[in-house]
Formats: structure tokens, sequence, C-alpha cells
């Protein structure tokens, strides 16, 4: 349903922009309205991104898809992590967890203002 190249080019640009998407407007650009099976199929695609990302090098751009409600990503993506990282924070949520999402995001900001696609 969705084309992990398309959604790979959205994060880019967004990371060289230094902006990140809401899930329901990441959703909206890919022609979609917001779902939570549609949301569950596109955290699928932003893993495989995240996954072909670190087989090549490259920081995650899936954090650069959060939450409307609070800036944060999603509980999957921290389960995602688990057992990749060893830096991840205790609790999904609150000040630790912002902190280390921020620091994620930084990583994405600064690699794709550097690189080429």
């Amino acid at each position: 349903m969705f084309d992990p190249a398309e959604v790979r080019g959205l994060l880019i640009e967004a990371a060289r922009a230094r902006q990140v998407f809401t899930y329901g407007a990441l959703l909206n650009l890919l022609g979609h309205v917001f779902t939570r099976p549609l949301m569950r199929q596109l955290c699928k695609v932003l893993d495989r991104i995240d996954e072909d990302g670190r087989a090549a090098g490259e920081p995650g751009l899936a954090v650069l898809v959060v939450r409307q409600s609070d800036g944060l990503p999603g509980q999957g993506w921290f389960v995602s992590r688990t057992g990749v990282h060893d830096d991840l924070p205790l609790a999904w949520e609150g000040a630790e967890a912002r902190r280390y999402t921020e620091a994620r995001q930084a990583e994405a900001f600064d690699y794709w203002n550097l690189h080429e696609r």
C-alpha cells in the first residue's frame, strides 16, 4: 500500500528541512486519512526504512514521525529499537523519552544535511 521509497523520500526532505511529521500529516501527504489500520501499515514501512538505513550506516528516519498529542514517536518505535540500541530510555513518554527522541531527530537532521540521497 505504501511505497517505501516514497515515504523515505518524504522523510529525507523533512530531515533536510529539520522538520517532523505527525502520523496524520504523513498519511495525508500520502493521500490517506488517518485510521489506526493505516497507521499500523505505515509503521511497518517506517520500521523497514529504518532497518534498511541501519544496514547502510544511516541514522533512523522513523523518529521524524510523531504523535500529535505529545510530539513523540509511538510506543512501537521505542519497542522496535529494543535489543538493537542499548541507550533507550526506560519510559516511552516524559522528559527522558523527549530528550532521547530529540537527540535521534538531531542525528537525522545533521546527517541528511551533509549527505546526498
